[in-house]
């Protein structure tokens, strides 16, 4: 092969090889753009299942409704920009507050890391719905002004998520803090059957809103918060939800609640026992005679009898006399014995229940003792 024929093929390979790097080049920008469209179309989409669909993270939106918190909001944002989930936004919502506009200055200040919006004062559930209006995530979490989440709150609730369905409403343990003392107490709660959800609801308030984590297309399908509560709007829309959805515990505490004189449900607390007591004789009414007696066991009579003996000892007299009047009709409906009958099982149900809700309490106690 003389020189002519070497400087040939050699000419020829370079060309070969810059042709497919310059092929490659280009293909792999053509990948990348199609990749970046696919990505924004799939984050904006507002329907769960091409969310759920996507190869990329499912966006997370917290809400944190704000009134004159000018003294709790800073801790409560850095929890949850400190989140280690990489899909998610935060919006804060100022809820009319009065403090000179502290509020305002403080939320602000954490820049483009928030959304930030500002209403006239219509309580929590006025301020949610607006948060909501505004979402941009799949999923919707709510943080109190004055709560915290773990850095891996979102993370750990997602990762179990990313496996279940559309229909699935997550929540965890959290732990109380109490403010003046320090003294924190942990808070796990017994995972509890999804079809026996509601009943839980009734006959326990130990379930913290800012623990669970929602698929939006559910709250669009079960309505907003309810505007005119100002203390319960959580478990009114809990109790919606729980119609429809399953709620599945994720064990491990995720979420600091703190305790303090000036918090909403303290200084509302007359405004709160009205509220719980008008929800819960609601609950009563609502509640299937199925649905009861698969959660309890027992005939539909015995089971509104819980119901009102629960709710008696719990000291919502309201609530309980529409539970004892279904347990009534129940036993009515089930023999003229068993309606004779009933007074007496009434009697005895609130004589021992408050005995057996003590003793539980007591072994309760014991427990978490030994365990530590």
């Amino acid at each position: 092969m003389n020189l002519e024929e070497i400087l040939h093929w050699t000419v020829v390979v370079c060309v070969a090889y810059l042709a497919l790097v310059y092929v490659s080049y280009f293909a792999l920008a053509f990948a990348g753009l199609v990749e970046n469209s696919t990505r924004r179309r799939e984050s904006a989409a507002e329907d769960y299942e091409t969310i759920a669909s996507s190869r990329f993270t499912i966006p997370v939106t917290v809400i944190l409704a704000a009134y004159n918190e000018e003294s709790a909001i800073t801790p409560t944002v850095r929890s949850l920009l400190a989140q280690t989930y990489p899909e998610f936004e935060v919006i804060v919502v100022n809820d009319g507050s009065t403090d000179g506009g502290q509020t305002e200055a403080i939320a602000q200040s954490f820049g483009g890391r928030i959304r930030y919006f500002s209403k006239p004062n219509g309580h929590v559930a006025s301020a949610l719905n607006f948060g909501i209006r505004e979402m941009r995530g799949a999923y919707f979490s709510w943080l109190s002004h004055d709560d915290l989440y773990k850095a891996d709150k979102i993370e750990r609730q997602m990762a179990v998520a990313a496996a279940g369905d559309a229909e699935t409403i997550f929540y965890c343990d959290f732990e109380v803090l109490e403010v003046p003392d320090g003294k924190l107490t942990p808070v796990r709660l017994p995972p509890q059957p999804p079809e026996h959800f509601r009943w839980y609801l009734a006959t326990a308030n130990s379930l913290h809103g800012c623990t669970l984590l929602i698929p939006k297309h559910c709250l669009d399908e079960c309505g907003p918060f309810d505007e005119a509560l100002k203390t319960t709007q959580d478990y009114d829309m809990w109790f919606r939800l729980a119609r429809r959805c399953r709620f599945v515990h994720v064990p491990g505490i995720f979420v600091t609640s703190r305790h303090h004189a000036a918090q909403g449900t303290v200084a509302l607390k007359d405004v709160a026992v009205v509220e719980i007591d008008r929800l819960l004789a609601r609950f009563a009414g609502e509640l299937a005679e199925a649905e009861v007696m698969a959660a309890t066991g027992k005939r539909a009579h015995g089971a509104f009898l819980a119901l009102a003996a629960n709710l008696h000892c719990r000291g919502f007299a309201p609530a309980r006399d529409v539970a004892l009047a279904r347990a009534l009709g129940a036993a009515r409906r089930r023999s003229r014995l068993a309606g004779l009958w009933f007074p007496a099982q009434a009697r005895l149900a609130f004589w021992v229940g408050p005995w057996l809700a003590q003793a539980r309490w007591w072994l309760g106690t014991q427990l978490r003792r030994l365990h530590g």
